[in-house]
């Protein structure tokens, strides 16, 4: 078993991805290690979401089944961790709270780099305290097709985040965790698409399957 917080230099870069993961698949985990690749990371932490404000009217899958497979899909890479800041703690559950606990546990000489899509720039002005994430920690952005930001009015917005915005180069995966849920529902194969350890713990459990 990985030691969470071992081997890990005086001065760190840590990458984190938060997520649903309902269920992880092989995007989430190409883009976590090409975002430690670019950004020359230590290590890259995956955060299951635990009651995501974003999607109180959808049903998600108890949050334990998804650490659960978040684990079993990193479990071979030595740079990619799974973190249980969200899973441990009552909700809501607001990134600039998982930053900052996170933050508190790693040590405040990590440098971190917070994972978002676009289209969660875009809209970071809505979010929960989104200067106090633009001050404390770089913002690696993830290209989403059809997604542009408008950074000067993002500027006006949130000062100073034109500084801490790291646009990445990103392959285009076509893979979505509601569409396998959906695939999974009808039989039809997700083999390529999540690792055979998420598909085996899917199946053991049943999960997706109504």
């Amino acid at each position: 078993m990985k030691d969470a917080f071992a081997e890990l230099s005086p001065q760190p870069r840590v990458g984190v991805l938060g997520g649903t993961f309902d269920p992880i698949h092989l995007g989430h985990l190409i883009l976590a290690e090409e975002a430690r690749i670019q950004l020359q990371l230590d290590r890259v932490y995956l955060v299951p979401a635990g009651e995501p404000p974003h999607k109180q009217d959808q049903i998600v899958t108890p949050i334990e089944h998804r650490v659960r497979m978040v684990e079993l899909a990193t479990a071979e890479s030595m740079h990619l961790w799974v973190s249980r800041i969200d899973a441990d703690r009552p909700g809501p559950h607001y990134s600039a709270d998982m930053i900052r606990l996170l933050q508190a546990e790693i040590g405040a000489e990590t440098e971190l780099f917070f994972l978002l899509g676009m289209d969660s720039l875009r809209d970071m002005p809505t979010w929960h305290e989104p200067q106090w994430l633009v001050e404390h920690c770089r913002l690696a952005v993830l290209p989403r097709p059809g997604v542009s930001v408008e950074m000067q009015q993002l500027e006006q917005a949130l000062p100073g985040i034109q500084n801490r915005v790291i646009l990445l180069d990103m392959p285009a995966i076509e893979i979505a965790s509601r569409t396998l849920r959906e695939r999974i529902r009808q039989g039809i194969s997700v083999r390529f698409q999540i690792t055979g350890s998420v598909e085996a713990y899917i199946c053991k459990y049943g999960l997706y399957q109504s």
